[in-house]
């Protein structure tokens, strides 16, 4: 396993316990508190930057694309196209996701949404986050219109 795998992994591992406790336990104190703070999405950014730091090179290519001759969206995909790109994208989707999916969470609580479809929109939050964030909003449109 090389280092860009194993970030890879860790960033993907590190949202778990997170995910979990919002999955099983939405509305018990002790994932009130474990959420309550930023390292739910810490562990990913700080993974990025590492991802970064290791090859910056393809972060530059990025910014001075507009001087080649290719498009930015060629370049785009050239940098992607590498075990960096990829490793680095996929800490920021993590995070990114994660934090939409704590908000869901957050809001479900706070509109005390019915368990079950709160567990549907954290677990597609973190798995295909739009969904996740339309199961949600479905709900929550449903949920006002009963009040």
């Amino acid at each position: 396993m090389d280092i860009y795998e194993f970030f890879f992994l860790l960033s993907t591992f590190w949202v778990g316990p997170f995910w979990f406790a919002m999955l099983i336990n939405p509305r018990e104190e002790k994932t009130k508190k474990l959420l309550k703070g930023p390292w739910f999405y810490l562990g990913p950014i700080i993974i990025w930057f590492i991802l970064i730091g290791l090859n910056p090179d393809g972060l530059f290519e990025l910014t001075s694309s507009s001087s080649s001759q290719d498009s930015f969206l060629t370049n785009l995909a050239n940098a992607l196209s590498t075990k960096p790109g990829v490793t680095a994208t996929w800490a920021h989707m993590v995070a990114g996701d994660f934090f939409v999916t704590r908000w869901i969470w957050l809001k479900c609580i706070e509109k005390d949404i019915n368990k079950w479809i709160t567990r549907l929109s954290i677990f597609f939050g973190v798995m295909l986050m739009p969904i996740g964030l339309a199961i949600y909003s479905i709900s929550s449109i449903k949920s006002k219109s009963k009040s």
